[in-house]
């Protein structure tokens, strides 16, 4: 599967090559003619700013993952099944996905003002490349200083030796391990207050058994199906992600 993968990649971008104009002068890939006469035939090479692309198309996600309000909640979530003692349920890609949709909507503004303004002008013709990627900073850059807390944010200025008139003149290379370092510390806080109703049940079950002299029963064994019952019963699905679509301050559009 990988090499019929990796096959239709390498078809995609030779027939792009033969009928497409390079990219804001960058040409994605060479063709060199070999041979002459009726054994002529063509080669084509990549170029290394080509390669460079290709690679950090593959960190892409991650750095996007980091701008977005994806790490608070997936982090919370996972907190949330280990605390309720079930190890593989839900499944990370039913946590993944979940984390997703309520990633679109807590950052519904953004992705609305990044349309409106970047996508649709650049389709249409309106703006270049260029212009875009600096049409599309305002937006996630206030997204993101509304959750960035005032220390983590000092932290990394004082750390870059930077000095910035306004919040809004930080640049994104400072800003973006600010608030990744934000949201890992209230995404940890948030777990900490979710943990401790299921470590009391946990603590409960555990001094019951122990006084009954039920030492060789599992705490766990009791504890789960209480603990998915309380849960259940205050609708602690709606409560928690409420709860995490709350906790974000979204900024004025």
């Amino acid at each position: 599967m990988k090499r019929i993968l990796i096959a239709l990649a390498l078809l995609i971008l030779t027939a792009g090559a033969a009928h497409a104009a390079p990219l804001d002068g960058l040409s994605l890939m060479s063709a060199i003619p070999t041979g002459k006469g009726a054994g002529a035939s063509t080669s084509y090479s990549l170029n290394v700013e080509t390669l460079l692309l290709i690679t950090g198309l593959a960190f892409l996600p991650g750095i996007l993952l980091l701008m977005t309000a994806f790490t608070r909640i997936i982090i919370v979530l996972s907190v949330l099944r280990q605390a309720l003692g079930l190890q593989t349920t839900p499944p990370n890609m039913v946590l993944a996905a979940l984390a997703m949709a309520l990633t679109v909507f807590v950052m519904h503004n953004v992705i609305q003002q990044e349309q409106t303004n970047v996508l649709q002008p650049y389709l249409a013709g309106q703006i270049s490349f260029n212009d875009a990627l600096i049409a599309a900073e305002p937006p996630i850059q206030d997204f993101m200083l509304a959750q960035t807390r005032t220390q983590a944010l000092h932290l990394f200025v004082d750390l870059a030796q930077g000095s910035y008139a306004t919040p809004k003149d930080i640049p994104l290379t400072v800003l973006v391990p600010a608030f990744a370092t934000s949201e890992l510390e209230t995404a940890f806080q948030i777990s900490f207050l979710i943990y401790i109703p299921f470590v009391l049940i946990d603590l409960a079950v555990a001094s019951v058994l122990m006084s009954l002299g039920m030492i060789m029963v599992s705490p766990t064994l009791i504890s789960l199906p209480l603990k998915l019952l309380m849960f259940v019963s205050i609708h602690g699905w709606v409560l928690v992600l409420g709860s995490l679509a709350h906790s974000f301050t979204i900024p004025a559009s």
